[in-house]
């Protein structure tokens, strides 16, 4: 990968890594970045302690892995590539479990959401309806007991709601780099 070393090193390679490919197209109409400020804003408005936020902004850092490794050739694809256990992997060497925890489980948890609330699915956006389907759809039963003993499924959760409600255009929320502060704190080095 050119883009990005395997495991991050540095909060400041993290930022890096945003500012470059943060501006590229989400699933939903927005940047990638302005999906993690508006994801990060709703973990701070709901009173999350910091390592929730930090999960929340970095939430999807898989997708920026993703195309960085692509440099400028990335292109759209309908197969799930796991960017929820990319990005965890990427941080677990900078992030305690806190935070790599509900990461590597906020897919997992738009999964066990579909397969326990009926009106949940009405609710996902179209780009979190058509990746649902690419990432396995609703649980099981079997699945959705195995993921409630998660000792992360709370923060796994809670990080899914902000998720879901991180995809609104021009809403006005902090910038990236002050969540510099909250992200050196929470990290292990």
């Amino acid at each position: 990968m050119t883009g990005a070393p395997v495991t991050a090193t540095s909060v400041g390679e993290i930022l890096d890594l945003y500012e470059r490919w943060g501006p590229e197209n989400y699933d939903e109409g927005l940047s990638q970045l302005e999906h993690a400020l508006q994801t990060a804003a709703l973990a701070v408005a709901d009173g999350a302690p910091d390592e929730q936020v930090a999960a929340a902004l970095l939430h999807d850092i898989g997708h920026l892995l993703d195309l960085a490794a692509a440099e400028d050739n990335w292109v759209p694809s309908d197969i799930d590539l796991d960017h929820e256990s990319v990005g965890a992997r990427h941080l677990a060497s900078l992030f305690p479990p806190s935070v790599t925890g509900p990461i590597a489980l906020h897919v997992r948890a738009k999964r066990y959401r579909a397969a326990t609330d009926p009106a949940y699915a009405a609710t996902l956006s179209d780009g979190s309806t058509r990746s649902l389907q690419i990432q396995g759809g609703p649980m099981s039963p079997d699945e959705v007991a195995t993921f409630e003993r998660n000792p992360a499924f709370g923060a796994a959760v809670a990080l899914r709601g902000w998720d879901d409600g991180g995809k609104v255009d021009g809403l006005p929320v902090p910038r990236l780099r002050e969540y510099r502060a909250l992200l050196e704190r929470v990290a292990l080095t």
